[in-house]
């Protein structure tokens, strides 16, 4: 079973945090949070946005994050940032890697950018545009590494169920 690590360092809004692990229990990724946050995990917010989906989610939470590198050292680290030369889709992406996205307001810090420079990687966006949303390009970059894995453990296909006109 291959494994996804998600990490959010330093997140500040429930909601985003909230549908990040719901995007972690859907793909079974593990979610990673690096204190502090700008929210509770108890906060409703963050509850009511992963829904019914928190009894799948497989969290370990951070208190810095140095500790988070103190603890995965040896980990294959790849960092998400508006300041990459590098596309998301260049990558190849090894089992067991951890995808690294920084708080809201301000992204990852740079001294940590500049650690990684070959793995510190972009979601491409028009010029004037700020940046995704957190919780987007989370999701974005999860289903980018889960497509180069063929989707392992996914369900991949539905079944459409037929009905006649007027029927329910």
């Amino acid at each position: 079973m291959a494994t996804l690590n998600i990490v959010m360092v330093e997140p500040e809004i429930a909601g985003n945090t909230g549908n990040v692990a719901r995007t972690c229990a859907a793909t079974g990724a593990r979610l990673h949070l690096v204190r502090p946050f700008g929210f509770e995990i108890t906060d409703r917010h963050l509850k009511r946005a992963g829904l019914d989906y928190w009894h799948l989610l497989d969290i370990t939470y951070y208190d810095s994050l140095d500790d988070f590198f103190e603890k995965t050292n040896g980990g294959k680290y790849y960092l998400f940032s508006t300041k990459a030369l590098h596309r998301h889709t260049d990558a190849v992406y090894e089992d067991g890697c951890y995808l690294l996205f920084g708080k809201e307001t301000r992204g990852l810090p740079e001294h940590v950018l500049m650690q990684y420079p070959d793995t510190t990687v972009r979601i491409p966006m028009v010029e004037d545009a700020r940046s995704l949303n957190l919780s987007n390009s989370v999701a974005i970059a999860a289903y980018e590494v889960l497509r180069q894995w063929d989707y392992p453990d996914l369900l991949t296909h539905g079944e459409l169920h037929r009905h006649k006109w007027g029927e329910g």
